[in-house]
Order: C-alpha cells, then sequence, then structure tokens
C-alpha cells in the first residue's frame, strides 16, 4: 500500500487540515501519515485560536516518517510561521521528497488569517520551489501574482506569471465570486490546461481546498500524471461536495466517504 504524508494544521472540528487529509487520503485506499504544524481551535462558524508546534518537533515528525514508512507522496497544508516553514524545508530536502502538493493556506472559508506575512514569504522564497505543484484559490493566488484577479483571463494570467516566477507547476483554483468552479493549470513552459466544473449548490464548502490538494498527491502518489491527478481529484471533490452533508452552524464539511 502506498502512503501520503499531510503536513497541516489540527482542525478540532474535523471537516478541513490534518482531518480531512486523512479522510481523503483513506477514501483513495492509501495510507496516511501526518506532521501537525498547528493546533487550531475552530467549527465551522470560524477560528478561534491557533497554537503553533515547535518547528523542531515538526521536522522531527516528518524524519521519523521518512525513516520508517516512506511517502509516496507529501501534501503541506497550513504552515503559520516562517520557523516552521524552516523546519519543512531542511527536512524535506534532506529525506528527498518527491511528489510535493503544496497548498498556500493563507485564509480559512471563514475569513480568518491563518498565516502571518513573514511566513507567507518564507512559503514563496523557501517551501514552493521545492513543489511538484502547488493550488491557490483566488485570493491566494493574487497575494502571490501581486494583482487582482477578475475574470478567467486574469486567472490564467496569474497562473502562468506564478508558474514561470516559480519554477512549478501552479493550479490556480476557481470558485471564488464566480457562478462556476473553473480551475486552470500552468507549467513553467507555459502550458495551460483548463479543468471545467460546474459550481455545486451548497453553503458547505470547509476543507475544500485541504480536499483538493490532498487527493492530488494520492494520485501522484499512484504514479498518475499531474493532469490526471488533477482531474480526478476535482471529481473526487465535486462528489463530495454534491453529496449533501449538513452538519454545523456555519460553513459545515463535506462528505469525504460519499463514494461509500
Amino acid at each position: 500500500m502506498r502512503s501520503v504524508l499531510s503536513i497541516a494544521g489540527s482542525d478540532s472540528s474535523g471537516g478541513a487540515g490534518i482531518q480531512a487529509d486523512i479522510k481523503t487520503i483513506q477514501a483513495h485506499h492509501l495510507f496516511a501519515q501526518t506532521a501537525i504544524t498547528a493546533l487550531t481551535a475552530q467549527n465551522t462558524t470560524g477560528v478561534y485560536g491557533v497554537l503553533d508546534v515547535e518547528p523542531a518537533f515538526v521536522e522531527q515528525q516528518i524524519d521519523v516518517v521518512f525513516e520508517d514508512i516512506r511517502p509516496d507522496a507529501v501534501k503541506i497544508g497550513m504552515v503559520s510561521s516562517p520557523m516552521i516553514v524552516d523546519a519543512i524545508v531542511d527536512a524535506l530536502v534532506r529525506n528527498g521528497a518527491t511528489n510535493i502538493v503544496v497548498d498556500p493556506v493563507m485564509v480559512a472559508t471563514s475569513g480568518s488569517e491563518l498565516s502571518s506575512n513573514e511566513a507567507v514569504v518564507a512559503l514563496r522564497e523557501k517551501l514552493i520551489p521545492l513543489a511538484t505543484v502547488i493550488t491557490p484559490n483566488m485570493p491566494e493566488a493574487e497575494v502571490l501574482f501581486g494583482a487582482h484577479i477578475e475574470n478567467a483571463a486574469d486567472q490564467e494570467r496569474a497562473a502562468i506569471e506564478i508558474a514561470r516566477a516559480t519554477g512549478v507547476a501552479v493550479l490556480v483554483k476557481g470558485g471564488h465570486g464566480e457562478n462556476d468552479a473553473n480551475d486552470v493549470l500552468a507549467r513553467p513552459d507555459g502550458t495551460v490546461t483548463w479543468f471545467e466544473g460546474e459550481r455545486v449548490d451548497t453553503a458547505n464548502t470547509h476543507g475544500t481546498g485541504c480536499t483538493l490538494s490532498s487527493a492530488i498527491a494520492c494520485g501522484l502518489a499512484v504514479g498518475k500524471p499531474l493532469d490526471e491527478a488533477v482531474k480526478s481529484a476535482k471529481d473526487y471533490i465535486i462528489g463530495a461536495l454534491s453529496a449533501g452533508l449538513d452538519l454545523g452552524r456555519g460553513s459545515g464539511p463535506m462528505d469525504h466517504m460519499w463514494a461509500y
């Protein structure tokens, strides 16, 4: 059985972060391993507290995973401090990690900030260059792109420019302020692929970014080409959203086990 390592924050409500990643990886019939970067006190209505894990302990978690059950892919989510970014980078380089998916988590679905400005800079300069693909949503892409994204042309241009600047593939996700959920994948050589999708009519979208990036990592772990990994991950998340799970008083979680 192949495995995927999730390096991310814990979501006490179970809908996003490490918990969403574990569910997604298991739903893909792979073995989930984790390195927790932060504890959060959150539910479907918002994030009420964040407690960072000591950087050295984050690094130790990654090292011991690689020493025993070596991951076939790595997904990286919430990283709230530059020191933790440094710890992750050191561990991944030392262990020769491959198939790295970085979800540059900066703001939660509820609007709560999850990463400091210094962490965003460290993420952009040190961690993203190690990635196979990064998966920013529209607001995150605007931060990386340095300009407002208003339409599909802007979305594609942002993906191309970020890919050229970072040297890695970039999937800029739609679904923010649009009537569709079309995503665009750009590679550093300028190659562009669009993945079309209808917006699912639901307010329960907690953990969508975490889930999509984990599902892409699952595809890469079993040897799928990047385009195919993105397409299968998109199909999976549409199913999870369409299942109609309705929990909590805010933006509730998806049904990660919808296929079962």
